[in-house]
Order: C-alpha cells, then structure tokens, then sequence
C-alpha cells in the first residue's frame, strides 16, 4: 500500500469520511549555501519525498491532528491554542496562529499526515508540513490567499511560534517547486525564475554522514555576524552596499586591509556563491551539466576553506564522491557541521556509487551513510492517484 493511501485509510478509520489528500514535498539546494540571510540567491528543488496530508472539515470547533509516523493524536480548539508537549504538533499549531493572527477564520477540522522525508537530514521536513497545512487550509476553508502570502505565513508559522529563525527558501520551493525545474530565488526581492533540470539521465543522491549538527546553531550565529561586520566595513567607501548581494569581489578585495581575516573570508565566499548561483543557471539553460558540477566542487571548497562551516565526514564524502564514474558534482548541502552531501550521478551509475560511497565511508569511520536517491518534482498540490 502507498503512503498516501496509508493516510487516506487511517483518516477514514478515525473520522468515517472522505478526505482531500495532498502531497507537500521536502527540498535539496543545489547551489548557494549561506546566501539567504545575505540577500542573496538560492537554487532549489523539490524533491519526490514528501508528507503527505489526509484533511476535512470538522463539525466542530476543534481540531484534531493525527500523526501517523508518531502515532499518537493532538486534540485543541481552532479559537484556543497553545504551545503542545507534543513538539511535532508545534509546526501545525503554528500555521493556524498565523491565520488567526491575519484575520482569517476557520472553523475545526480533521487531519491526518504523515510521510517519506528523512528527520533531521536538511531535506526540510518542517516547512513541508508548515507549507502543506497552509495549503490544505486554504483549500477546505476556501480562504483564497494567494501563494507567496502562503510561502510567508508557513515561514512565519516556524519563525514565531516554534522559534527557529530560518529564511523563507524552504517554504518558497515547497509551494512554487515545479517538476523537472529548479527555482532561483532573489532572497532581498523574493522574486523567482525557474530553469530547466531536464535531463532523465541523471539523479540527485544525497549521503547522509550521520553527523549531528552540534556546532550549527552557535557558528550559524557567529557567521551572521561576520557577514554583518563586513557590510559595515563595506559601507564606508561604497552608499550603495546594504548587504553582500550588492558588494562583488574587487570591493572585498581592495578593503582587505580592513577586515579581520575571518570576516574577509566570510565575505569573499558570499559574494562568490552569489556569482556561482547566477552561472549556474546559465549552465542549467544550455544544459552544460559539466560545468555545474564544477560549481558544485567550487561551492564546497568555498564553504570549507572560506566560511569553514564544513567537517571531516562532508570533507571525505565529497572528495571520495569526484573520484567515481557518473559523478557530475558534489557538495555539502546545509547549514554545515553535518548533515548531508549532494551529488549529480548518472542514472546507470547509481547502484554502483552508493556501493562504494558506502564501503568507503565505512572503512573510514565505521558506519555506512544513509543514502537517498531522489529526483525533482512538483511542489505542494491535491495528490491524484494514477
């Protein structure tokens, strides 16, 4: 039985009705790491992993929210709310503040969700269930906002009400991902572009070093800072500097002097993945998928040697992965110290690099990588059965 029909027959089994299914799928960035809270641009995708949402109308008041992963149920008034014990549950409370807060109204429903999106390996689990409850909503209560005001609640909904202060990139792809296409995202604007990643051939394999994040949050901080200091420095010669999306490399260049070499090299790699986003698009367009890889590399390299946010295990995955057939480019992918690589494998090879991605990883630090082979897909709408 497929997930979704999983879903489907435990909300039949709770609530004995029919309900809408929708699919909200999680997200890789193929390029521009750390350029989000710089102005900056992004390059994702939505992937073919995905939770899935089982929901209707109550007859009620309340709202009753069924997690099938954890399966275990949240019971609470659409008009009283607050914080739950039961964390996964804060994600969804969140989305309906933020509709009461904008003055929409709904009434009680009925929910049940659950998916394939790995926890906590950067694929963006949360915004999925933040983007797909916005929509849902929106759908069964006929509440008629538009996209991007659904992009902006779902970031909202994380930001106030869990309280974890992430950028508006991955409820953006959740909502405007399209098959076969990655979105570029102008972080300052939130304007977008999609272009093609239209090439059946090829995969997007992503290794999971198993590694928890455990400096992330701190050094997350501290490199916001750095970013920040740098503008600062740069706003003294240059008026029309607000963040490093409007600095280029011979401005970072020339004020050197000026910067610590922490904060030079902080600034030196933003402003570099900004470039390398914009030609990477240009690579995407002529279907150059050689010289994207090499982006890729050059992506890497910048965050380990200039933003130094990378970790032994990425360091190898990504070396050992340039070493095999198929293999197009990789990188770490994320806020760093930890968590997962991308990489662009020929279809064919596949079997073959997660073998020995694996043998070797396991040679070197005793454990074998989660591995999750994916291929881009449309963002969050009604699922139809085939």
């Amino acid at each position: 039985m497929s997930l979704a029909s999983k879903i489907d027959q435990k909300f039949r089994e709770l609530f004995n009705e029919p309900p809408v299914i929708v699919r909200s799928p999680g997200r890789v960035n193929l390029i521009g790491e750390h350029t989000d809270y710089n102005m900056g641009f992004v390059l994702p995708a939505a992937i073919d992993k995905a939770i899935y949402f089982a929901i209707a109308p109550g007859n009620s008041e309340f709202c009753n929210l069924y997690s099938l992963d954890f399966n275990e149920g949240v019971r609470f008034s659409a008009a009283d709310f607050k914080h739950n014990e039961k964390n996964w549950a804060n994600y969804l409370i969140g989305v309906i503040d933020q509709l009461k807060k904008s003055g929409k109204k709904i009434g009680g429903f009925n929910c049940v969700f659950g998916g394939d999106i790995p926890i906590g390996a950067g694929l963006s689990s949360s915004a999925a269930i933040e983007a797909g409850l916005a929509f849902s909503l929106n759908h069964i209560f006929d509440l008629k906002i538009e996209k991007i005001e659904l992009v902006k609640l779902s970031q909202r909904a994380e930001n106030e009400f869990v309280g974890v202060k992430c950028g508006i990139m991955d409820q953006y792809i959740n909502i405007f991902g399209s098959s076969k296409k990655v979105l570029k995202i102008d972080c300052r604007s939130l304007e977008y572009e999609y272009h093609p990643f239209d090439k059946d051939d090829l995969k997007i394999v992503l290794c999971n070093t198993l590694v928890s994040h455990s400096l992330a949050s701190s050094e997350y901080n501290r490199r916001r800072e750095e970013c920040e200091e740098g503008v600062k420095i740069l706003q003294r010669h240059y008026k029309e500097i607000n963040s490093l999306r409007d600095a280029d490399i011979s401005m970072v260049e020339n004020h050197k002097s000026e910067f610590t070499p922490d904060v030079f090299a902080r600034c030196k790699y933003v402003v570099e993945e900004n470039e390398r986003v914009l030609k990477t698009c240009k690579d995407l367009d002529k279907n150059d998928f050689a010289s994207f890889g090499n982006r890729m590399y050059g992506s890497h390299e910048g965050l380990r040697d200039l933003y130094k946010v990378s970790c032994p295990e990425l360091d190898f995955l990504v070396e050992s992965a340039s070493r095999l057939k198929g293999v197009f480019g990789s990188r770490m992918m994320g806020g760093g110290f930890g968590g997962c690589t991308i990489n662009i494998v020929e279809e064919e090879t596949v079997p073959g690099f997660v073998e020995e991605i694996s043998g070797l990883y396991k040679k070197k630090y005793d454990k074998i990588p989660e591995i999750y082979v994916c291929s881009i897909q449309n963002g969050t709408d009604f699922f139809h059965r085939d």
